[in-house]
């Protein structure tokens, strides 16, 4: 899928990098299945860039309006699980 990923131009390049990571993880969640550790460690990097629940909402609305994909159903499942269950969305 072509699109661009929501970044704020307050970010530094390392922030970016990491933050598209999340994206990344996110998107494989659904289109393969994902590490549930792999994933909630590359959520808490996330949420270290973007501490805010109102950021992170703004951030994410916007990733699963251009991707489909939904940062907040998969962390939830993430959340859920065990430590070592691989998260495969629907």
């Amino acid at each position: 899928m072509e699109y661009q990923y929501p970044i704020d131009y307050h970010w530094s390049t390392d922030e970016i990098v990491d933050v598209i990571k999340f994206y990344e993880v996110i998107e494989a969640a659904y289109e393969k299945g994902v590490d549930r550790d792999i994933l909630m460690g590359t959520y808490r990097r996330f949420k270290e860039i973007v501490p805010s629940k109102s950021e992170e909402k703004k951030v994410c609305g916007e990733f699963e309006e251009i991707s489909g994909y939904s940062s907040y159903r998969t962390i939830k499942k993430a959340k859920e699980s065990k430590p070592g269950d691989k998260i495969k969305m629907p």
